[in-house]
């Protein structure tokens, strides 16, 4: 009777097992939404080239831009600049002055100062607006930052040391 009770209970084990492998779970139908993220805004200006044909000052018109808030927020600015303006804006007649330059390879801050090396053959072309006015212009919003260095190229800009903005020789009308 002992060996029946067990090879009873064994034989249930096995089939509450089978049982239990054959039976599909529903798919749950709940819909998991990720949580919001609050968007940071970065201010980015462009030329307005009506105001500079004129010699309306101030030449530049902020633009807000959304980013991760977790993003480096003035090497994110600095990127937005180097994008461009949106269609809309391009329309408006806003414009990113470039001169010559392709974009950045390097950016550091270090003790206030903003360091940003550029790529490409860069030149005033003997104009007294450059690329230089508005990267200082959108990097100084940042307070971890009080001072900007840009670097040509080769690595040159007028006052490598100190505590004083400085662009390299070839962004000089």
């Amino acid at each position: 009777m002992k060996t029946n009770c067990k090879s009873l209970l064994l034989f249930l084990f096995f089939v509450t097992l089978i049982g239990c492998a054959n039976t599909k779970v529903a798919p749950t139908t709940e819909v998991i939404n990720p949580p919001e993220i609050k968007m940071a805004e970065v201010v980015i200006y462009f030329l307005d080239e009506a105001r500079f044909a004129v010699g309306q000052e101030p030449y530049e018109v902020e633009v807000i831009r959304q980013v991760h808030p977790d993003a480096f927020l003035p090497r994110m600015a600095l990127q937005a600049y180097f994008d461009g303006p949106t269609e809309e804006e391009y329309g408006q007649g806003l414009r990113a002055v470039l001169s010559g330059c392709t974009g950045f390879s390097e950016f550091s801050i270090q003790e206030e100062i903003a360091m940003v090396k550029l790529n490409g053959p860069c030149t005033s072309g003997g104009s007294t607006y450059t690329l230089a006015q508005p990267i200082i212009k959108i990097l100084l919003q940042f307070p971890e930052i009080r001072y900007v260095k840009i670097f040509d190229e080769a690595g040159n800009t007028e006052q490598p040391f100190g505590p004083i903005n400085s662009i390299p020789e070839v962004l000089e009308p």
